[in-house]
């Protein structure tokens, strides 16, 4: 029987003392290891089965973590994570107070640049590079592997451009294994595939015309490839490219079979791969489908109506638009700041377009938000999926900031419905003409309507709703947290009721209605799953303020720090936003 060669290595120095001969049997095991363990807890699973070889061969050779190795998007580091001192800490991936499940700085030294969001690794190392020439060394190696379609992204052209006309240290590889969490697409893609039949000539090649050593295709499962062409790379002067093939889900079939599935497939057989069954029947939509088919229902009676997504396009459920109405559904890869420009182009044209962008992935478009669409007041309707805390992908992913960053911008309007069914309303409302922009921001998961499909009613978007009437005491909210404040109602005694006024337009806010808010409450409490510098509470705390209001008012939501990963529960419970913390409140106030 062979021994186990993964219980030998805890760090790259231990990886070196195998031969070579044995590193396809440390490939199996890191594949079983991370196999049993994500099939258990969950994560991202295929990305990172389709980098063994890779990730094996790079800490090999090279020397980390003096040599910088960067992560592109970061989920495909499981494996990096498992080499670098944390295989006995895997099994805590992404929980609360374990380990992240991207690359972290704070996290190890092996971690040289935290990479959650995506197309970020060439600029990142070209600025090692260049920081290392200046300080004289000459010999550290600066390697960024850029995979799942983030090769598609504005920034690492803009990367690339740069990088092309210095002579820094860089290694760029691509890991092409032509799908992000849905399948590539582009004019880029389709190059790359030429690249890989052999259709391409050499000389018309993109890379090589940007002033890099380029070599490739090889197949990134390939030891004896692998190991032969990076030890070449390793004595090349200046920048380099390495484009390498892989499959991603590569060794359990149906992960190859069904890579979107199984991107991040939850709890499956670690055996077969069989994702167990869930009983989803009678249960509430999640909100990115109850935007997907709402959407779908517009479109059918509007023929104005336009979908756009960056890539997301089964995360966001805008899959169901495409699959309906293909002339009028645009995935555009990963290009947030593209994303919105076109949609502003479009709406000049008298389009009514959607754009459906994960809440921290708009951030990447500010400029673009400002210039070419709430400077020039063209009606976007921007859809914010994954608002608000959104659970184990931890800091880079919580949706916590929006209100924040898009409050301050003219002619912005920024709803947040309390449910499934405000949201399909204001979606409803929005598509029959608007004069400025609206963000429109819900969570990840679940409602709690099972009969959310209810005829359309137009809303008349700046009333604020009394959901429940008591004394004294007022509770604000704007958005889902509203469900946490009703069961933390209900806990109330008869004599201790308060009033819950829900405020699902926060930008223009309502001030006639908080006027008779602060008229007729004493004390006065906001919840909010989003920031509290700049946020809803902020705008109820400024509205006291000019109008010389001394009632007491204390703000619930995020405080001055980045929440960590861990489920949404327990991240409510640390940021005091579950309902026992609001009850508390309401008592102690």
């Amino acid at each position: 029987m062979k021994e186990n060669l993964l219980s030998q290595i805890n760090n790259p120095t231990d990886l070196k003392k195998l031969s070579k001969n044995q590193l396809p049997q440390l490939a199996q095991e890191l594949r079983d290891f991370i196999i049993e363990i994500v099939s258990q807890k969950g994560g991202h699973l295929g990305a990172s089965l389709g980098v063994i070889e890779l990730t094996i061969a790079l800490h090999y050779l090279f020397n980390t973590p003096e040599d910088q190795l960067i992560w592109d998007v970061g989920h495909q580091a499981y494996v990096h994570k498992i080499l670098t001192e944390r295989k006995n800490v895997f099994h805590t991936n992404r929980e609360l107070n374990g380990i992240s499940g991207f690359p972290k700085r704070s996290e190890s030294v092996y971690d040289t640049f935290g990479v959650g969001h995506s197309s970020t690794s060439i600029s990142a190392a070209l600025g090692m590079a260049i920081a290392s020439q200046l300080k004289g060394d000459s010999e550290k190696q600066h390697i960024a592997v850029i995979g799942d379609a983030s090769i598609a992204s504005g920034m690492a052209f803009e990367g690339l451009n740069h990088a092309g006309v210095t002579d820094a240290n860089l290694l760029v590889i691509l890991n092409d294994n032509a799908i992000g969490i849905d399948p590539s697409v582009g004019a880029l893609k389709d190059y790359l595939t030429a690249v890989k039949e052999g259709k391409n000539p050499r000389q018309n090649n993109i890379i090589k015309s940007l002033n890099f050593d380029y070599s490739g295709p090889i197949d990134g499962h390939d030891f004896n490839a692998l190991l032969t062409e990076l030890t070449r790379l390793k004595l090349v002067k200046g920048p380099k490219f390495l484009h390498v093939i892989t499959t991603k889900g590569k060794g359990l079939q149906l992960a190859e079979e069904d890579q979107v599935k199984y991107h991040a497939p939850g709890k499956f057989e670690a055996k077969t791969g069989k994702i167990h069954p869930k009983n989803e029947e009678h249960l509430p939509p999640k909100f990115q489908d109850v935007f997907g088919l709402t959407l779908v229902e517009l479109a059918k009676e509007n023929e104005k109506i336009i979908g756009i997504t960056p890539a997301m396009p089964t995360g966001s459920s805008m899959k169901y638009m495409m699959e309906a109405y293909p002339k009028r559904a645009f995935d555009v890869g990963i290009a947030e700041q593209h994303a919105v420009t076109l949609s502003a182009g479009m709406a000049t044209q008298g389009m009514v377009v959607f754009c459906n962008i994960y809440s921290t992935f708009l951030q990447r478009a500010y400029d673009q938000i400002i210039h070419d669409v709430a400077l020039q007041n063209l009606p976007v309707i921007f859809c914010l999926d994954r608002a608000g805390l959104v659970g184990e992908d931890g800091a880079t992913h919580h949706g916590v900031f929006d209100i924040s960053y898009l409050n301050c911008i003219p002619n912005m309007m920024i709803c947040a419905p309390k449910d499934e069914i405000e949201l399909r309303n204001i979606m409803y409302s929005a598509s029959l003409g608007l004069k400025h922009p609206i963000a429109i921001r819900y969570p990840r998961g679940r409602g709690e309507n099972v009969n959310w499909q209810q005829p359309f009613q137009k809303l008349h978007l700046n009333e604020a709703i009394q959901l429940n009437k008591g004394r004294n005491i007022a509770v604000l909210s704007t958005g889902t947290i509203a469900s946490n404040i009703k069961k933390a109602i209900s806990k109330l005694k008869p004599n201790e009721m308060v009033s819950h006024y829900h405020f699902p337009i926060v930008k223009p806010i309502n001030e006639k209605e908080l006027r008779s808010v602060f008229e007729n409450y004493s004390k006065i409490i906001t919840v909010e799953d989003g920031s509290l510098i700049g946020g809803f509470g902020s705008i109820i705390n400024s509205f006291a303020l000019k109008n010389e209001y001394k009632n007491k008012v204390v703000n619930l939501g995020i405080s001055d720090n980045f929440i960590e990963h861990g489920s949404v529960l327990e991240l409510q419970n640390i940021c005091k936003l579950d309902y026992t913390h609001i009850y508390q409140t309401i008592i102690t106030i």
